[in-house]
């Protein structure tokens, strides 16, 4: 199986030795996105609902260069650093997603890249 790398820049560039996504097969794994403006490469400004909306917006640029979509989504991983921003979340990713939903976890963790609130990773399937 061949392995290829996914890249847009509509979606922030790695910030280490990873790439955006890469596809094996019809299979699509995304590395997480945090908050991160492609544009500027910095964090956006706000709170909790305008980093998730950013991190989704991240994804679903990523999606696209595949050749797929949010909708393709099978799997998404969510990290929090405080799970009481658990809601929130919720209300923004329903924003997004549609049924069937993909299958999720979602896990509190001590920190993340750049002090964001939120980091999310996913695998696509493409039609």
């Amino acid at each position: 199986m061949t392995r290829s790398t996914i890249s847009t820049d509509k979606a922030p560039s790695a910030i280490g030795p990873y790439s955006q996504a890469v596809r094996a097969g019809q299979t699509v794994f995304f590395s997480g996105q945090i908050p991160l403006d492609p544009a500027t490469g910095e964090m956006v400004a706000g709170d909790i609902t305008a980093q998730t909306r950013r991190v989704f917006d991240n994804l679903k640029a990523v999606a696209e260069a595949a050749g797929g979509s949010l909708a393709d989504i099978v799997r998404v991983g969510i990290y929090v650093t405080d799970l009481g921003n658990f809601a929130a979340v919720n209300a923004v990713m329903a924003d997004y997603f549609q049924q069937p939903y993909p299958a999720r976890s979602t896990i509190e963790v001590s920190g993340l890249p750049k002090a964001a609130q939120v980091e999310v990773d996913a695998i696509l399937v493409l039609p």
